[in-house]
């Protein structure tokens, strides 16, 4: 500590006569982060010193001072509302505009509220910058490739795309699987497109899948908050981008969706609101009614830091989301309770 912060910083001070002004004690009892008395008594040295006080090397006075836990406890109010509590409150005062029936109205609201949408998601566009595939597989009449998309931003998604090799083929229509917890989970929904005869695009995005289960993706998500994006529009960019790729490969004229779980719901509903045309359909596997299930529950920001998107809740919500959407149908097959 000594050399690289008090000596480093002291030649500014002595630039302007001041090397006074900055000191250096070495606490060895307790020798722990503490202000106890051996750090108290040498600021009371250095403060008396700065100040032109009287000297001060004891704490004799200091005992008539003291109060009992009793003396200080203020108490707080029956009724003060936690962080928790107040985010509830503000968000139960929330009132939007209701959306417009009549078309031309709607049309622009439409555009008005998809370049809202843009700006409070954080909305920046990315390409592929390589498309790896990493392991291919065929067996018990199931084709399977792995891939690992490498985004323009330095991050990535991984997926597996499948299809029957006897009941699909190359242009069989495209459905894009997503879920809360990775792939894997989502075998019961992959299976059933298979089934139809869909080619399959099992996708593990951002803050999503095995390779983050070994990370705290929470902790990058508040990073990146911090930097000024928000995780949700960057998982919906990938969305976006992946589909594209997906829809040419396959040379289908739209993409179908499943999203498993509250927050790739809303990352799949983002995406498509920002790009309507891309996706055919949306359907839901335990999904929220609203967003403010998030507060209901709660949510942890832990668990889902998606839904976090600061001022998304204050301007939209799932019904808005999905007309959005339009004209990709929206289905939610299951609610969460």
């Amino acid at each position: 500590m000594k050399p690289l912060v008090y000596d480093a910083i002291q030649p500014f001070f002595r630039l302007y006569g001041k090397e006074g002004a900055l000191e250096w004690h070495e606490n060895r009892d307790p020798a722990s982060h503490n202000y106890q008395l051996d750090n108290r008594l040498a600021d009371y040295r250095f403060f008396s010193r700065q100040f032109g006080l009287p000297p001060m090397d004891n704490e004799e006075h200091v005992a008539s001072e003291i109060r009992t836990y009793e003396e200080l406890r203020v108490g707080l109010p029956e009724d003060n509302l936690t962080i928790l509590g107040l985010a509830q409150k503000l968000g139960r005062q929330i009132a939007r505009a209701p959306i417009p029936s009549e078309p031309s109205a709607k049309a622009t609201w439409s555009d008005s509220e998809r370049a809202t949408l843009k700006d409070v998601v954080r909305f920046k566009p990315v390409q592929l910058a390589h498309l790896w595939s990493v392991a291919t597989t065929k067996s018990k009449d199931v084709q399977t490739t792995s891939y690992s998309f490498q985004m323009t931003n330095g991050l990535s998604a991984s997926g597996v795309w499948l299809r029957s090799i006897l009941q699909s083929s190359d242009m069989a229509p495209v459905t894009i699987v997503l879920d809360d917890r990775g792939r894997e989970a989502a075998a019961e929904a992959v299976s059933s497109a298979v089934n139809r005869g869909e080619q399959v695009l099992a996708l593990d995005l951002m803050f999503t899948g095995s390779s983050w289960k070994e990370t705290e993706p929470y902790e990058f998500a508040q990073l990146l908050d911090g930097l000024g994006d928000r995780p949700l529009g960057m998982e919906a960019s990938q969305l976006l981008t992946v589909a594209r790729w997906a829809k040419e490969r396959a040379g289908a004229s739209s993409v179908r969706l499943e999203a498993g779980g509250s927050r790739t719901q809303v990352i799949s509903l983002v995406a498509a609101a920002l790009d309507p045309a891309l996706f055919s359909s949306l359907k839901v596997r335990d999904g929220m009614r609203s967003l403010s299930y998030a507060l209901d529950l709660p949510v942890p920001f832990e668990q889902a830091p998606e839904l976090f998107c600061l001022d998304l809740y204050k301007d939209f919500d799932i019904d808005s989301l999905e007309v959005l959407a339009a004209p990709a149908k929206v289905t939610v097959a299951k609610y969460l309770p």
